[in-house]
């Protein structure tokens, strides 16, 4: 049978999302299976699980507007670097689409009433009663720490869905890199808007590293802090994410090899 969003919205429910909580998801559409009425089936199914009262919150990253020196899937020829960065269109939470986020999380960005952070590189969009307070105060050097959405998400006590992806797409994970003791750090470069229109700017940031995001989850699965089931087709987990970036704070800080040299 075709999964729907009352389908949907009855496997969240099961699974343990909270109705009135803040849930920050990462999805994979094709994994969920054939749904009537795509991604925004999708997405209603997600809001009745949440109810009236519950905020939903995607990330809609833009990894295109970055410094085009670091780009390697593929690389671009060094004489394109200058050209890049003067021309890159100056990031706008309202026109500009995020990318490879899934297209769940580009619906969620053009939803009514939706608001957006002002990241040039890492932006995060929401919907719902504390979406203003979610997205607010991104800053620029502080890409995915404590004054990003992700620290809101953790002040709010709110809960993380990967729905049908890994803990490779955890984004809050990077939360837990902030709050190592002197994480090291890389310059990093985008367009954004300016009085004159746009500008290229670069800033020094925490150099994040997700290549042992799945080792970090699996072990924390193993504290039984991860609900895991099936919405749709997707195998999915659900977590506390005060819990979860409290735990890799730990797991970072005792299996992690510092790293030294800047980037």
């Amino acid at each position: 049978m075709p999964h729907t969003r009352s389908t949907l919205a009855e496997d969240l429910v099961a699974l343990g999302v909270r109705r009135g909580s803040v849930l920050l998801v990462h999805s994979s559409l094709s994994a969920v299976g054939w749904v009537c009425g795509g991604p925004v089936a999708v997405v209603q199914a997600l809001l009745d699980a949440l109810g009236p009262d519950g905020t939903l919150v995607v990330p809609t990253h833009t990894p295109d507007n970055t410094d085009p020196a670091s780009w390697r899937h593929p690389p671009v020829p060094e004489s394109w670097w200058p050209v890049i960065r003067a021309n890159m269109p100056g990031f706008d939470p309202v026109l500009t689409p995020s990318r490879w986020m899934g297209v769940v999380a580009e619906t969620v960005r053009t939803w009514p009433g939706a608001r957006r952070s002002d990241h040039p590189q890492v932006s995060f969009a929401a919907v719902g009663p504390a979406a203003e307070t979610v997205v607010t105060g991104h800053q620029l050097d502080e890409m995915l720490g404590e004054h990003s959405p992700l620290g809101a998400v953790y002040r709010l006590d709110g809960d993380v869905l990967l729905l049908g992806a890994g803990h490779d797409s955890n984004t809050s994970l990077h939360l837990a890199e902030y709050r190592l003791p002197d994480p090291p750090r890389r310059w990093e470069g985008s367009a954004v808007r300016s009085n004159d229109g746009r500008i290229w700017t670069r800033w020094p940031d925490v150099d994040t590293d997700e290549s042992d995001f799945d080792q970090v989850g699996d072990a924390f699965e193993g504290t039984r802090g991860v609900r895991i089931g099936r919405v749709g087709a997707a195998e999915c987990r659900l977590m506390r994410q005060r819990a979860l970036v409290d735990f890799a704070v730990d797991w970072l800080g005792t299996n992690r090899t510092p790293r030294d040299a800047p980037r």
